[in-house]
């Protein structure tokens, strides 16, 4: 079956950094587009980040600077670096892998806490 785990997700004070990591299986991982969402208590599901399979990069105008997406094809992993955070960065994490227009995937999530 398909899955996306996500790690990486911690307490950590404004201005420190955190890598998160999405390991997937389950399907062709070197075809598929990943991207980082985030979603804050009371907020919808918000885009952060996405990679396409040639490693194109884009990220959200507002972690510009700050936030560094990647992927390993070799590991079935896509990363997200960041770096300054900020309290308004709290959110839980999620995965997501899009195959096609009409097939994507999602993972349990991880929870990024920034806090003194």
């Amino acid at each position: 079956q398909v899955q996306l785990v996500e790690s990486g997700g911690d307490l950590v004070q404004p201005g420190g950094s955190l890598r998160l990591s999405c390991v997937a299986s389950g399907f062709i991982f070197s075809s598929a587009s990943m991207a980082w969402y985030r979603q804050a208590p009371g907020k919808q599901r918000e885009y952060v980040a996405r990679i396409t399979s040639g490693g194109v990069s884009n990220v959200l105008p507002s972690v510009k600077g700050r936030f560094t997406i990647s992927r390993d094809n070799a590991k079935n992993t896509v990363y997200l670096q960041m770096s300054s955070l900020k309290t308004e960065d709290t959110a839980v994490y999620y995965c997501n892998a899009i195959v096609s227009y009409a097939t994507s995937f999602w993972g349990q999530g991880t929870q990024v806490t920034v806090s003194s």
